[in-house]
């Protein structure tokens, strides 16, 4: 997927259906990347880690987020700062929407591959 010049409305961004729990549109930039997923309730984003920058905000549900060694609980309106190459992971207790903001763009997302991380939910 070529940068993506130009104004866009999210509903017109593809929708690519990653699982049949998780589903998400990209936006991408030269140097960024931003992501809103949906996430249904059940849904483990196992374990990882990428060099990538990465923040997040909760925009409508619950998650709970593993960064490090920290554990939180985390709803609507809260916001987080993933540094490149520290392990996280989360769990989806209820149907939740998340962005997430990628420096620089996650070149395994323009694949249209399922994470490998994501594939158990």
């Amino acid at each position: 997927m070529p940068s993506m010049k130009g104004y866009h409305a999210l509903k017109n961004l593809p929708e690519e259906k990653i699982t049949d729990t998780i589903t998400r549109r990209i936006l991408v930039g030269d140097k960024e990347m931003i992501v809103w997923w949906s996430m249904k309730a059940g849904v483990h984003a196992a374990a990882h880690q990428h060099p990538h920058e990465q923040l997040f905000w909760v925009v409508k549900g619950k998650m709970e987020f593993r960064l490090g060694n920290e554990k939180r609980t985390c709803g609507p309106g809260d916001l987080g700062v993933i540094p490149g190459g520290v392990e996280h992971e989360a769990w989806f207790p209820e149907d939740t929407e998340v962005i997430d903001i990628f420096a620089p763009p996650r070149e395994d997302f323009l694949t249209g591959e399922t994470p490998a991380y994501m594939r158990k939910s």
